[in-house]
């Protein structure tokens, strides 16, 4: 019994030691890098003014999607994430351009002009931050981080002969949120809304986001909901005002 003992000792201390590694193995696995990748359709209405310069006529939008979608040249949509633990990463990418056409009439004029305008907008969001909630039914991120701006603007007074254009790029800072509560196994519900500018590039910038979610796969999940985005700018003679706000639907795939 004597030698019996310690040998039995060792076994369990190897055995102890080997599922500590296991476990500790495991969780370094559950806490590694997750990535998310969601390409996405939005339809958005537009609503707003648009002048490139002081010396031209402001135009103004307001269409639904189903109005302006012969005069949507094009667009792009494309959001992730990825996470350690809980610190995380989002970035989100969007690309449209619209035109316009109006009559306008001058003061004191009997007649008008066509105005032909196109606004071109491309947008970076990438932001940081930490889940100060995270449980598996409620994740809660809190972020910081940057928008970048790229925007043609351009009217054209076709019967004048008067035609101008300006392109702008700016950063912006913002402040984000996101919450994910999943409410069923295969559902859940995502809320994303950040908000910036603050006069450093932009005067003000915002979107908010809502979509249900159904997961399809381990892998593979399905989005529907609505988004608005707003943006206010004012600077070196161009002038935007703009909201856009429309249902989406994406494809979410997770690795």
């Amino acid at each position: 019994m004597s030698r019996l003992l310690p040998q039995l000792l060792h076994g369990v201390a190897v055995l102890a030691l080997a599922a500590g590694l296991s476990q500790a193995t495991g969780a370094q696995a559950q806490d590694g890098w997750r990535f998310q990748v969601t390409p996405y359709a939005w339809a958005p209405s537009l609503s707003g003014n648009a002048r490139p310069r002081p010396t031209v006529p402001t135009v103004s939008f307001d269409r639904s999607f189903r109005d302006i979608f012969e005069n949507l040249d094009g667009a792009f949509f494309l959001n992730g994430t990825a996470r350690y633990d809980r610190f995380v990463i989002f970035g989100d990418f969007t690309w449209s351009a619209v035109s316009e056409e109006e009559r306008i009439a001058l003061p004191f004029a009997p007649f008008g002009f066509d105005v032909h305008g196109q606004v071109r907008q491309l947008s970076a969001t990438l932001a940081a931050g930490y889940s100060v909630v995270d449980t598996p039914e409620v994740t809660l991120d809190l972020m910081g981080g940057v928008r970048l701006w790229h925007l043609d603007a351009s009217v054209n007074i076709q019967a004048a002969g008067l035609a101008a254009s300006k392109s702008d790029t700016w950063l912006d800072p913002v402040a984000a949120a996101r919450v994910r509560w999943q409410f069923a196994p295969d559902w859940s519900a995502i809320g994303y809304a950040d908000i910036g500018g603050f006069g450093a590039g932009s005067e003000l910038t915002w979107q908010a986001v809502g979509t249900l979610n159904y997961r399809v796969t381990d892998s593979l999940f399905l989005s529907a909901g609505y988004r608005h985005m707003f943006l206010d700018y004012d600077r070196g003679g161009m002038q935007l005002d703009i909201d856009m706000s429309g249902p989406l639907a994406g494809v979410t795939y997770r690795f």
